[in-house]
C-alpha cells in the first residue's frame, strides 16, 4: 500500500488495515459450488438473452454460478454488526506499545455477495483515520478475497484469506508497496474467534530495516 506517511508512522497505518468484524462466524461451510439455473430467465420485462457464438448452454451456466452468493457468503454474513475495538500497537519492533480505541460496522452488500466494514478510531499522535474494506469468496478460484483503503494512504490493499478447518480462526496475506524499501511487501493478518461476539485480530509484517516479520497490532473487538 502506498502511504504518504514516513517511518514507523507509515507501518502503524499499515497496520490499521484491519479488516475487523469481516471474520465469516460460525462452523466452516463445505466447498460446494452454487448451483446455477438449467435456463436462466430473463428479467421480466426483458428479451430472452442469446447466447454468443460458440457458447454452449453449460458455459452460461458456469458464469451464472460464478456470481451466485453460496454457503461462504452466508459464513460473512454472520460478521455484520457494529464492533468496539480496543488496539494496541506497536511501531517498531522492541517498541514500547501505544493503545487506542476504535469502532467497526460491518454490513453485507451486492445482495448478499459482498462484506463490507467501515472502520474509524485514532492513531495517537496523528489524528483520527478512517478506512474501508471489501471482503468476499471468490466461486471461481475457491478462495476468500479482500481489499482495503483507508484515509492514511494512497494505494488499495488486496489480499487472500484461508479459514481454518473448525472454522474459528481467519489467516489472510495481504500485498503492499512500503514507502521505504520500495518494493511490494506483505502484511499478515489472523483473526481468531474467540467468543459469539469477540474475536481477536494479529497483525504481522516485516521490519523494513531488518527484513524480520514482527507483530505490528493486537485488536480485541466487541459486538455491540
Amino acid at each position: 500500500m502506498k502511504c504518504n506517511l514516513c517511518g514507523p508512522a507509515c507501518l502503524s497505518a499499515v497496520g490499521l488495515l484491519a479488516v475487523a468484524g469481516m471474520f465469516a462466524m460460525g462452523q466452516p461451510a463445505k466447498d460446494s459450488k452454487p448451483a446455477a439455473p438449467a435456463h436462466p430467465a430473463a428479467p421480466a420485462g426483458q428479451p430472452e438473452m442469446k447466447l454468443p457464438p460458440g457458447w454452449t448452454a453449460e458455459d452460461m451456466q458456469a458464469c451464472m454460478a460464478a456470481g451466485m452468493p453460496g454457503e461462504q457468503h452466508k459464513e460473512l454474513a454472520k460478521g455484520v454488526g457494529t464492533w468496539s475495538g480496543k488496539n494496541t500497537m506497536w511501531m517498531a519492533p522492541g517498541a514500547e506499545p501505544t493503545t487506542s480505541n476504535c469502532t467497526s460496522t460491518v454490513t453485507m452488500i451486492m445482495d448478499g455477495r459482498y462484506n463490507k466494514c467501515e472502520m474509524k478510531g485514532e492513531i495517537p499522535g496523528m489524528g483520527e483515520f478512517h478506512g474501508e474494506g471489501i471482503v468476499g469468496y471468490d466461486n471461481v478460484s475457491h478462495k476468500y478475497v479482500g481489499t482495503w483503503y483507508d484515509s492514511m494512504s494512497t494505494g488499495i490493499m488486496n489480499g487472500t484469506g484461508e479459514r481454518s478447518k473448525d472454522g474459528k480462526v481467519m489467516t489472510w496475506s495481504y500485498k503492499f508497496n512500503c514507502p521505504l524499501t520500495k518494493k511490494e511487501a506483505t502484511m499478515r493478518q489472523v483473526e481468531t474467534l474467540t467468543g459469539a461476539n469477540t474475536m481477536k485480530l494479529e497483525m504481522y509484517m516485516a521490519d523494513p530495516k531488518t527484513g524480520k516479520e514482527y507483530k505490528n497490532m493486537v485488536i480485541e473487538l466487541t459486538r455491540k
